[in-house]
């Protein structure tokens, strides 16, 4: 069995972790956040003060972190993972990022004697719970092979998507197609109540029909129809807002870089801003479901009081 540093204990990385301490891998994590050390300690993992001691001496790194500048910030600078990972440690970033951040953490790495592998995930915090995660991995094919076994207790699926990038490249792709379904899920869910039909009857149609989607068989945004919808929990987050715009711009800058016209994904993005002006942005990107109502009223969401924006790894 491994040692295992793992950096971001937050909504992921936590239960990823404790899947890992149930493998039989011996896991030191770190996080700013008392209470999710707190919790991950219960889990078996072996909190330690500082990113240099948990990487010390370990066989891999795992991070998983909010946005780019806390990877950047975490992989870099004198206390940082390159400068205290052994030369043999695989490094893992299963953070969403842009694609420069990514070719950096390779480079980095790269010039250090190092592994890297991008090993961004999806399924959410269900899936994290439930070790049912799609990992997409990039990197050199001996450090993806590596990086395929390691991740094995926490997924359901591991697909070795290319070279370095290549799996952050998937999942920027994959989440701008999540947030335009959940725009879509919403209207469609808006429209099948507003023209008379049963919340759950219409369900079962679309997730055995043309409208399924993941998003609509687990992130339905009417109350009492799946359970694992952040609607049954007055929207509290499962997906933060603030995650999913970071998430989403990244998708429509990384389509500008590259020359491409992405219209509905920066109407997506729209929405995702307008909620964070609102002040929503510490809730459940399924908030949108808001927006074909003329009044901004939706079932399963009590306004008051408004919570402020954060974001949660």
């Amino acid at each position: 069995m491994a040692t295992i540093a793992w950096i971001g204990l937050g909504h992921m990385g936590l239960p990823m972790s404790g899947h890992l301490v149930r493998a039989g891998h011996r896991v030191r994590g770190v996080d700013v956040d008392p209470a999710a050390t707190a919790s991950a300690a219960s889990a078996g993992v072996e909190i330690v003060p500082a990113v240099a001691d948990a990487v010390d001496g370990a066989d891999a790194v795992f991070t998983s972190l909010p946005r780019p500048e806390h990877v950047r910030a975490v992989y870099g600078g004198p206390d940082g993972i390159l400068a205290h990972a052994a030369p043999r440690a695989l490094l893992l970033d299963t953070s969403t990022v842009d694609v420069e951040t990514s070719r950096w953490c390779h480079d980095e790495a790269l010039a250090r004697g190092a592994a890297f592998v991008d090993a961004p995930i999806s399924g959410g915090t269900a899936g994290a719970a439930a070790h049912t995660l799609t990992f997409m991995l990039g990197g050199e094919p001996e450090a993806v092979a590596r990086a395929a076994e390691l991740v094995a207790p926490m997924a359901g699926a591991v697909v070795a998507c290319g070279g370095p990038t290549a799996g952050i490249a998937a999942k920027l792709a994959n989440n701008m197609m999540l947030f335009i379904n959940v725009m879509a899920m919403a209207e469609g869910a808006r429209l099948a109540e507003e023209l008379g039909l049963d919340a759950r009857t219409f369900w079962e149609v679309a997730s055995a029909s043309s409208g399924s989607s993941w998003a609509v068989r687990t992130w339905y945004p009417v109350p009492g129809v799946v359970d694992t919808a952040a609607a049954n929990r007055n929207f509290d987050a499962t997906f933060s807002v603030d995650l999913a715009r970071k998430d989403c711009a990244l998708a429509v800058a990384a389509g500008e870089s590259s020359g491409m016209r992405l219209p509905a994904a920066r109407l997506a993005l729209a929405q995702l801003d307008q909620l964070v002006d609102e002040g929503w942005g510490a809730k459940d990107c399924t908030l949108v479901a808001r927006f074909p109502s003329p009044d901004g009223t939706l079932r399963g969401f009590d306004p008051a009081p408004a919570t402020a924006s954060e974001e949660s790894a």
